[in-house]
């Protein structure tokens, strides 16, 4: 029998969505009956390494804890997802690759709608790290607030108009999900207001599974989810990608296509 084990992202990391995350990794690792640890635990490096898994599903987020998977993963543990796909979903390194590569991302030129401000040093702890500039001078002065608070890696992007999706999928599996917050109002800090109500536009949206495949693909994290702004003319922009998301709007589904990574 596989010996298996989750670990839990600390609470920092999972900002209004500490019970929805610890439910998504219940939910994959009760098919194998392991054992769910926090990163937080004191006890996670000996109980790891003491147990020798041969799978981790893991959503941890803290230094020392990606540390730790790249050892399981050099004693040949299977790690998903990678501790270097997590690094990778740091905003500001992210964005650097997406550009690279010609996936579609915002312009940092204003359009004339605003930009957004957001953290780049790691994915967002709270309100604060994602903030919305309506004119140059918001801009600035978001900056300066950020950098108050000791936040000196940002990441600009041109407010885009248009629908806002919410995308979840596992890399392979054929598993993939979209979902427009507007329509049932499920919201981590309420920023999809400015955006406001859906318009539904037309977009193709096995080009949209391809694309986020492409990036899961390229930053190595094949649970994954984000944000898209579909235009008006269908074109769609990819403003968020992050390591295995809640899934909590379709949890069950996501559990067995996230599971069934371990056969690979």
């Amino acid at each position: 029998m596989l010996k298996v084990i989750g670990i839990q992202r600390a609470e920092k990391f999972s900002p209004n969505s500490v019970e929805k995350d610890r439910a998504i990794l219940e939910a994959v690792v009760s098919h194998f009956n392991g054992k769910i640890i926090s990163e937080e635990d004191n006890n996670l490096s000996d109980f790891a390494l003491s147990i020798k898994p041969d799978i981790v599903f893991t959503m941890a987020r803290d230094g020392r804890t990606l540390d730790l998977l790249d050892e399981l993963e050099e004693k040949g543990t299977k790690v998903i997802n990678p501790a270097e796909g997590v690094r990778n979903c740091q905003r500001s390194r992210l964005d650097k690759l997406m550009k690279e590569n010609n996936l579609p991302v915002p312009p940092t030129i204003n359009s004339g709608h605003g930009w957004w401000l957001k953290r780049g040093d790691a994915a967002a702890q709270s309100h604060a790290d994602v903030v919305f500039c309506k004119d140059e001078e918001s801009l600035v002065k978001a900056k300066k607030d950020f950098c108050q608070r000791g936040i000196t890696d940002m990441v600009v992007q041109a407010h885009i108009p248009g629908d806002l999706v919410k995308f979840y999928g596992v890399e392979g599996s054929g598993f993939f999900r979209t979902y427009y917050p507007s329509d049932d109002g499920q919201s981590k800090f309420g920023d999809e207001k400015i955006n406001g109500e859906s318009h539904h536009y037309f977009y193709d949206k096995g080009y949209l599974q391809s694309i986020a495949e492409r990036t899961s693909r390229l930053v190595n994290t094949p649970v994954y989810g984000g944000d898209a702004i579909i235009k008006s003319d269908g074109d769609f922009v990819i403003i968020d990608f992050n390591d295995w998301p809640s899934f909590s709007r379709c949890r069950d589904e996501a559990a067995v296509a996230i599971a069934s990574l371990a056969r690979y």
